[in-house]
């Protein structure tokens, strides 16, 4: 009887869901709380379910689930209710994935660390992207493999048992408790897992914070085929052109970038920036057997980047993050020269990840002396030469600069560029993410492309089909887009000059460097330097509350950048950096214009501002 309902129930929720739901990659911070997450949501839409509630502005009103879609977003949320109400299981029980195989790779990570057992079992085969060898020798972890022909040859086992599931159906799955972890597989939609019995809910949170870090859950597109299939409703089952769109994408990017090597796109940003960081320790461990790999990361920036480096290197022998300091008194060549100089003296690898520009503060460094500090040939501490580094570029806020072609600046040193496609490259409109390499990158490149197909992180049909159409375009949006930043930052600098701005020089923009976010330092009062920083951080929030409040078809409380339309207002420190040391959180607003906005509203509320604070 309740099976029934709650089927009826999702056919309700899927005709009247807002179509926010289905296209936003992104999440507004004014209607999230992040200590709940998912739960707030959840916990609403249980209301609205036991009052047979669905409509339009009832489901509008329900809070942001999760964050971006990584995390999760409300299609997930209720995918995961659902399944979990199927199965007598709690919503947090239930993880979905757009992979197949992360999340085995989930359990095996909390596993290592704990230094626990691991018994995968399945019927007739493994995902196709599950590389055992590789997992054991590069990842460390550690399993064993058994194939049965039943569920009911799964047998008690010291440690945690998986049962990897093939599925051709939605909803009640068989479960017993001899099966600690069920990963059900659905074709190309991803995955769902149920962590079965209390005695596993610890493991919870680790799982969603793999999901978080290195992969991202299962699309909102490939939720709504699910729930409609759950809810037995039929569905379009569209002729997929992926081929067209993937050699589509693929052009347009070595358009863009220029780079000589094939490019690799994944679901997101992270899912490429795992894959690099572990095709690079492949290449580390096969090339220089035994030795210290040391990946250089900023301290202050984005929090993903930051807390994805220091997971890597806590599951891996011989592998470190050495913070480097990039931006206000720090010039980032200057510390880059010095870290170089000690991880050569240890005969380290040194591995170097940085933004150019930098995020929040929108700096670039000197490019020549980057190139030479780079090539610069260091000597260890027994007098020879020491390893070179790769440097991997993140250019998500200047796509469009050419680094790595033929004569290109940074084209004679070992250097690999990755992009968000949340940003630029797809408008907003999807997470998946690319990265290319120059000449000198070539094998590193193919190393990247194996990872991210073990993690079955590749970019989605859908995501392929969403670059394939906003690619060509992006150029020219960047254009636009800096024009209004540009137009924007004179009008604050003329009308509020006590307060600092972060953003590029006029000089750096005739170079290409044309970004279309800056920083805001908003002037402060006080007697003591706390007086002055609590003012300072409540008046960020006054600004962002009257833009969002006065122009709400627009500017927007959220973490993005690269949008089609509109203002994207947040404060770093309490986004982006969330996992950055509190020493070296930003507490600024930092703004996000689009190519197309009312521009002319936007300086006539800022202007109300300035008046009335």
């Amino acid at each position: 009887m309740q099976d029934n309902k709650i089927h009826t129930y999702i056919k309700k929720v899927l005709e009247n869901m807002p179509i926010g739901w289905l296209n936003l990659t992104t999440h507004r911070l004014d209607i999230y709380n992040e200590k709940k997450a998912k739960t707030e949501f959840l916990e609403q839409f249980e209301i609205l379910y036991k009052n047979s509630h669905h409509e339009v502005s009832t489901l509008s009103e329900l809070p942001t689930a999760y964050d971006y879609i990584r995390l999760g977003h409300p299609l997930s949320s209720i995918l995961e209710w659902a399944i979990a109400k199927l199965n007598n299981q709690k919503p947090e029980n239930v993880i979905s994935f757009s992979s197949k195989t992360i999340p085995i790779l989930a359990i095996l990570r909390k596993n290592l660390l704990d230094n626990k057992n691991t018994q995968i079992n399945y019927i007739d085969q493994l995902p196709d992207s599950f590389n055992a060898e590789i997992l054991r020798n590069i990842y460390g972890y550690k399993f064993e493999l058994k194939k049965i022909e039943h569920i009911e040859e799964i047998s008690s086992f010291d440690g945690s048992t998986i049962f990897v599931s093939q599925e051709d159906k939605i909803g009640a799955l068989d479960l017993n408790t001899t099966i600690d972890f069920l990963i059900s597989l659905h074709d190309d939609l991803g995955s769902v897992l149920i962590v079965n019995g209390t005695q596993n809910e610890s493991y919870i949170s680790e799982i969603q914070h793999v999901r978080r870090r290195e992969t991202i859950a299962m699309t909102p597109a490939n939720c709504l085929v699910v729930l409609q299939l759950l809810a037995e409703k039929t569905f379009e089952n569209k002729i997929s052109s992926t081929e067209v769109n993937k050699k589509n994408v693929l052009d347009s990017i070595l358009k863009i970038t220029s780079s000589p090597t094939n490019p690799v796109v994944g679901s997101s940003g992270l899912s490429i920036q795992y894959a690099i960081m572990m095709g690079l320790i492949q290449d580390a461990k096969e090339r220089h057997k035994g030795k210290a790999i040391k990946f250089i990361v900023p301290t202050n920036c984005y929090g993903g980047t930051n807390d994805q480096a220091r997971r890597v290197a806590a599951c891996i022998k011989n592998v470190e993050v050495v913070d480097l300091e990039v931006d206000g008194d720090n010039d980032m060549v200057q510390s880059m020269d010095s870290v170089l100089d000690k991880i050569a003296l240890q005969d380290g690898i040194p591995y170097i990840i940085a933004e150019i520009p930098t995020n929040p503060r929108v700096e670039v460094p000197n490019l020549i002396n980057l190139k030479e500090t780079l090539k610069k040939e260091r000597i260890t501490a027994s007098n020879k030469i020491a390893i070179p580094p790769v440097f991997i570029l993140d250019q998500t806020f200047c796509p469009n600069v050419l680094f790595l072609g033929e004569g290109d600046i940074l084209s004679t040193v070992p250097t690999i560029s990755y992009v968000s496609g949340s940003k630029f490259p797809s408008g907003g409109k999807c997470t998946a993410g690319y990265c290319v390499g120059n000449k000198k990158t070539g094998d590193l490149m193919e190393k990247i492309e194996l990872h991210l197909n073990l993690c079955d992180n590749e970019a989605t049909d859908l995501q392929y089909e969403i670059l394939a159409t906003q690619l060509p375009s992006m150029n020219q949006r960047i254009e636009d887009a800096y024009r209004n930043t540009r137009e924007f930052v004179n009008f604050i600098k003329t009308n509020l000059p006590e307060a600092k701005i972060n953003f590029v020089s006029e000089e750096l923009a005739y170079q290409g460097f044309t970004p279309s976010v800056f920083s805001l330092d908003l002037p402060t009062k006080g007697n003591t330097a706390e007086e002055k920083e609590s003012y300072k951080r409540a008046l960020n929030h006054t600004l962002i509350h009257l833009m969002i409040t006065e122009i709400p078809d627009e500017s927007k409380y959220c973490v993005s950048y690269g949008q089609l339309k509109g203002c994207y207002w947040t404060i770093p420190a309490t986004s982006t950096q969330g996992t950055t040391k509190e020493g070296d959180k930003d507490y600024i607003a930092r703004v996000a214009l689009s190519p197309s906005m009312d521009l002319e509203l936007h300086k006539k509320v800022f202007l109300d501002f300035v008046k009335n604070n």
